[in-house]
């Protein structure tokens, strides 16, 4: 009775529908699960490969693996400084929610940098799309066609949080809004999560 009594109020308001589905969520949503079945693809692949050469590099003997370790720390961490933004936007703390967004926003320039700094380096040891020093070239092909088109991902994020808090600043933005980027930063921290597993640890 009172959920009939709900949903009559609403739609004689002028709301929408309680059961109307939120359309900025679906759409993310059906680009997550694409662009995820891409990444899924790209390291699907990167495995057969692994598995079925001969020799493989050691990567920690190319990368450095505290130099990884703090990479994923601090993409990891900018999750949780985005939700925590989001839910203190909710909550009406726009003070806590700005200070905890810029966090995030400095957390993905910083990892951009040091994913560049990454690429020099392997670049230095003589990497490149054709060919590397340790062996089979479809490892340096791979690595910077995975890394570099999640680098993309989160220069896109870095350039969503840059454009929203901008609107939010001319208090533009909706929390909806601040929402949805909030859900693409989690979905590319995540698949660096998966990407720091195959490609660095296994």
């Amino acid at each position: 009775m009172e959920v009939t009594q709900t949903i009559e109020t609403a739609l004689t308001q002028g709301s929408e529908s309680p059961f109307a589905p939120n359309w900025g969520k679906v759409f993310m949503w059906v680009f997550i699960l694409s662009d995820g079945l891409i990444f899924a693809s790209l390291l699907a692949a990167y495995g057969f490969l692994r598995f079925t050469s001969p020799s493989w590099p050691n990567r920690w003997e190319i990368f450095h693996p505290h130099y990884i370790a703090a990479m994923t720390i601090l993409l990891l961490s900018s999750s949780t400084t985005m939700a925590i933004s989001v839910e203190s936007l909710k909550a009406g703390k726009h003070g806590m929610a700005r200070f905890f967004y810029l966090v995030t926003f400095l957390a993905g320039v910083t990892f951009l940098g040091m994913q560049a700094y990454e690429w020099s380096h392997f670049i230095g040891e003589g990497a490149s799309l054709t060919g590397n020093p340790w062996g089979i070239p479809m490892f340096s092909a791979l690595f910077f066609l995975i890394t570099g088109f999640h680098g993309f991902h989160v220069l896109s994020g870095v350039t969503i949080l840059f454009l929203v808090g901008m609107l939010k600043l001319y208090d533009k933005a909706t929390v909806h809004t601040v929402e949805m980027a909030g859900l693409y930063w989690s979905f590319v921290d995540l698949v660096w999560v998966f990407i720091f597993t195959f490609v660095y640890l296994i």
